[in-house]
């Protein structure tokens, strides 16, 4: 079983020291594990404290280029985007779809959304509730967001999904393949239960395995989800980057 590409990985670009590697070292690491492509998709621009910032992006797509000549891995340039409202908008631009070659997108707390309703809508009121709990309203209005930013934008992977937002998993998994859309089996933290994957393999969805590495050294480390996938023997065939080169699909711009 060969781990062809990792395209969940930080660096310093999430601000306030959130990741501490730079996109050298992250390739560097990648082409030390023989991995061959690698995402940098720092977190979007609406986090308050992590969030990477749009003037960046010209910089951050130099040290690409750089870092492909130097390592000899292919980088994609990308965002771990943020929902922003119950309407399903996330924190990117049709603007910066020109520096993006692959999108993320997945729930994070601390997020400027639209509006103070949609802020104690997807923020608070999740980081107050019980999260193994959530009452009929709390995950439906959860479910709809998700449903929504997969109808409205070129997302091509969800990132763990469930992590303190609880949703009706099977149904963002339902449209998630339906929109091309790849569920991540996330190398720190997966937040499905063993029947919600079961099902959700069964239903033909497209799982990715990312390490959401915030250090160079954890690229490619994805222990968690691979034995995850060998303990419930999920088909390996629904695994886009495991012995094979992903395609992502989705167009932008």
């Amino acid at each position: 079983m060969i781990l062809f590409g990792d395209y969940h990985t930080h660096t310093k670009y999430s601000a306030h020291h959130h990741a501490k590697g730079t996109i050298l070292e992250n390739a560097s690491v990648a082409s030390d594990k023989g991995l061959k492509q690698i995402a940098i998709s720092d977190h979007g621009f609406n986090h308050i404290f992590f969030g990477a910032n749009r003037k960046d992006v010209g910089q951050i797509r130099e040290e690409i280029l750089t870092a492909k000549e130097i390592t000899g891995v292919d980088i994609l340039q990308g965002i771990e985007a943020n929902l922003t409202s119950r309407n399903g908008d996330i924190d990117v631009l049709e603007s910066d779809y020109e520096y993006l070659d692959i999108l993320l997108m997945g729930h994070h707390t601390m997020v400027k959304m639209d509006n103070f309703k949609d802020f104690m809508a997807l923020n608070m009121l999740n980081m107050a509730s019980n999260p193994y709990k959530p009452s009929k309203d709390r995950l439906n209005r959860n479910t709809t967001a998700f449903l929504r930013a997969l109808d409205k934008h070129p997302i091509d992977i969800i990132t763990h999904l469930n992590y303190g937002f609880p949703t009706d998993t099977l149904a963002v998994a339902k449209l998630a393949k339906e929109k091309n859309v790849f569920v991540e089996l996330n190398g720190k933290r997966i937040n499905f239960t063993d029947r919600e994957l079961l099902t959700m393999a069964e239903e033909g969805v497209k799982f990715i395995v990312n390490s959401d590495a915030h250090n160079p050294k954890n690229v490619g480390e994805c222990n968690n989800a691979i034995n995850t996938i060998f303990r419930l023997e999920l088909p390996l065939e629904q695994v886009v980057n495991v012995d094979k080169t992903p395609k992502f699909t989705n167009k932008r711009g």
